[in-house]
């Protein structure tokens, strides 16, 4: 089995209902992703999952001189951004990517498959 992560990219800037048109749609999204959740603990690909805070509230870190440089906002200025990630436990790509298509659509965001390197 490999490690995949399922990152959800969404656009920078949302209004109150996220990337939804209505609360309706956002209440419906959440609740088909909590369904797919379900199913994938269930059917025991679940690793960890999370959703994240918009990328106003991001701080970059360089920690590469003698005195770490902290920058407010995200590390790149672009029109999407990561929104939330699934790490799941998968036998191969096939299914990874089968899952990333249910995850895809219960969230009703754009899923990008990596596997993990494997080095721990």
């Amino acid at each position: 089995m490999t490690h995949y992560l399922l990152a959800v990219h969404g656009p920078a800037e949302m209004d109150e209902f996220g990337s939804y048109g209505s609360k309706e749609e956002m209440e419906e999204a959440f609740a088909a992703t909590g369904a797919f959740n379900d199913t994938l603990r269930a059917d025991g690909y679940w690793v960890f999952a999370g959703g994240l805070q918009p990328v106003s509230t991001a701080t970059v870190v360089d920690g590469q001189g003698d005195t770490p440089v902290l920058t407010d906002g995200p590390y790149l200025e672009t029109k999407e951004a990561l929104g939330g990630f699934w790490v799941i436990d998968a036998p191969d790509l096939d299914v990874a990517l089968r899952l990333a298509a249910e995850g895809s659509k219960a969230c009703r965001g754009k899923v990008e498959v990596r596997p993990f390197d494997g080095i721990a």
